[in-house]
Parts: structure tokens; sequence; C-alpha cells
């Protein structure tokens, strides 16, 4: 993935979560979630329904040949791993919701149909593409037991183990195979859930020793331990090692918790739990993550796709029962008023199409990263909706 992304320092203005005193600060200070005088009467929203919509019609306008997804709804018939993977995701949370087997068989031609379209292999230069397929590819086999997905998480996996060394910063996963010296959060955010995943299945304790290691390099170098914001990477360019914290994207947020979220539960230790709370509380409030209390515009291209990973994750987070009530309730309420916004505000209807801002309808081409992450977000109402954390 290339990613071209300019960073904007703004004054803005600090609120406590949800209450009215406002005062007027600088630079990395916490914006309002929103008006809290100014309060929305409830709206019908049919989470589910919606859904369903927003499957078939990103199933309809965006598949193309050997059962995967083409770039944009504008004509364009690139292939693009990543967001196939993403795909795959999708059409997961689709099948868990609803049962409908019409989602198996999607799923099986886009997973086939990845290896034929990448030359006929798993295997990709980024580390990050093969994480997102793997983990995806994890979750369709736990939800199918169909063993095809579980040997093509297995042989990425071991694939990207072979990008870890000790001896550039003292660990961490690569970007990409050939940038030894470029390590970035989102090749080992995404590494330590696979593990984890894995380790679920498996009990592999080889594992949870990957996870923890993973883990453990990544809040070193790459987490702030004061705000919990995650940063991009660390590189060494001409000699100089450089921590670019200047690039703070959504989707790394989400790894990060959801990494935390997974050792947790299978640790117990209290520690991944507050790691994930702390970044999941700046999320709320961060001008570099979140105007208005919605999750900023980060542009179509690569960037279409980083809110729906963060809105992935942080629903694990919601459902997790030992963080505290408080919390809880400030996450539940910033998903459902991100979900509510996109719902009223954000699809163009009856095309059900899903822009990079979640306040506005989108104007133009809608890119399939796009799309997903709005499809992500509301798949994730109706999933919370149903297990009565909406209400």
């Amino acid at each position: 993935m290339k990613r071209f992304f300019s960073i904007r320092k703004n004054i803005i203005l600090a609120s406590v979560i949800g209450l009215g005193m406002v005062t007027v600060s600088c630079d990395d200070d916490a914006i309002p979630l929103r008006d809290p005088n100014n309060v929305e009467p409830e709206s019908n929203y049919t989470w589910a329904e919606t859904a369903d919509s927003l499957q078939q019609a990103t199933y309809n306008t965006y598949l193309g040949s050997n059962g995967t997804f083409v770039q944009d709804n504008a004509g364009s018939t690139n292939f693009n791993y990543w967001p196939n993977a993403h795909m795959l995701d999708v059409l997961v949370d689709g099948y868990l919701r609803t049962g409908d087997e019409n989602y198996v068989t999607r799923m099986k031609a886009l997973i086939q149909g990845i290896k034929v379209k990448n030359g006929n292999t798993y295997d990709n230069v980024f580390n990050d593409d093969m994480l997102w397929l793997a983990n995806a590819s994890v979750r369709a086999y736990v939800a199918t037991n169909d063993q095809e997905y579980k040997d093509v998480a297995d042989f990425l996996w071991e694939r990207i183990k072979l990008s870890w060394s000790d001896d550039v910063f003292g660990g961490g996963i690569t970007w990409k195979q050939n940038t030894p010296k470029q390590k970035n959060a989102v090749s080992n955010g995404p590494a330590a859930i696979l593990a984890m995943r894995l380790y679920e299945l498996d009990q592999d304790p080889d594992d949870l020793e990957w996870a923890q290691k993973i883990y453990a390099w990544e809040k070193n170098n790459l987490v702030d331990p004061v705000s919990g914001l995650v940063w991009d990477n660390i590189a060494e360019v001409d000699g100089v090692v450089t921590t670019n914290k200047d690039w703070i994207f959504t989707y790394n947020m989400g790894t990060w918790i959801g990494a935390g979220v997974k050792l947790y539960q299978a640790t117990g230790e209290q520690g991944y739990l507050n790691d994930a709370v702390k970044s999941a509380k700046t999320v709320l409030t961060s001008p570099k993550l979140v105007s208005e209390g919605i999750l900023k515009d980060e542009g179509q291209g690569d960037g279409g796709l980083f809110k729906g990973i963060l809105v992935r994750y942080f629903t694990e987070l919601i459902e997790v029962s030992a963080v505290n009530s408080t919390d809880h309730s400030n996450f539940v309420d910033f998903l459902k008023f991100n979900a509510q916004t996109l719902y009223k505000k954000g699809i163009v209807r009856p095309s059900m199409f899903c822009g990079p801002d979640w306040k506005k309808l989108p104007s133009g081409t809608t890119d399939l990263t796009t799309q997903l992450s709005g499809v992500m977000l509301i798949e994730a109402a109706a999933k919370l909706d149903k297990e009565e954390m909406f209400d």
C-alpha cells in the first residue's frame, strides 16, 4: 500500500466528554464529541436491514472477475489485494449475522479468486496485506469450519514471521518483505491479533509467545505511553533512525486496541486491557482522529478503509464485560453516534453508497475501501443492537 498524507495542526476547542464546559486550548487537546445541548430526536434505525442493503449493493456493484472485487464504482477493474481481504471480513460479518449460505458461496469464491488474481499465490511483498487476509481467513474458518481458510492463514503466518528481526530496532515485523529498516504499526498490531487468533484455535504456546513479543515491541516503540496514540512507523534512512509521530491513523489505533483485547482475554492480564482502554479513550477525543465526535475523513484510496478497521476492533473492546461502566457507556455512545450519523447523513439511497465523510452524502466515485468502512460500521451497529447495547 502506498500512502501519501499531509498532517495539519490546528487550534481547536477542548471539552469534557458529554459536558458543557468548553475552554480555549491548542494543538493536541481534545475536541467536543458533539454539542450536548443539541440532541436530535431518536430515529427508527433499522440496522440489520440497512446492513443487508449495504452488503447487497456492495456485492452487486463491486464484483469483478474470479469472485474478487474491483477498485471503485466508476468502472475501474483494478484488483487490489488488501481491500479484497477486508471484503472477506465483511462477508464473514454478513454470514455471522444472518446465517445466509449465499455468503458462504461468495466467501469461497473470493478466497480462491484472490490467489488467482495475485499470480496464483497468496504471498505478497506487503506484510500488512497478508496480515489482513490471514486475519479474515481465520474468521472465515471459525465461521464455516472450512479447512481451506485455515490453510491460507497458516501459510501466511509462516511467511510473515520471516520478516521479524531482532537486530533492527530490537525486533518488530517489517512493513514490507524488502524494507528491513522500516517497521510499522500496521505490520505489528495485526500480527499480534493473528497470533492470538491462531492461539485460540490451536493452543500452540509458540503463537502466544509471538503475540506477546510483538505486542511488547510495538508498545515500546510505537505507542505514546501517556495518551495511547499509536505512531505509524520507525525507520532508518541514511543512518538516521526516526519514529514518525506525526502520522496518527485510525486503523493503527484499532489494531492496537484489538491486540490488547485478544491478549487480555487469553491471559487475564489487566495491563493489556488497560492499554486498550487508554487508547480507546483517546480515540474519543483526539483531534487527530475525530471531528465533532465523528471519526475523521481520511480520504479514499487506502485511507478510506482505515475507519472501518478501527470500528471492528473498537466493537470488540465494547464487548469486553470487564470494561468499567463509565468507559463502556462512553464507548457505546461514541460508536452509536457515528453509526447514527452515517445512517442519517452519509448513505446515498437507494444505491447505498458511503463516502469518506460520514457526516455528508458522497459525491462522485466511491472506492471499495471507502464503501467497506461504511459497511463495517453498520454491521457493527447491527451486532451491538442485537446484543442490546444500543438501547
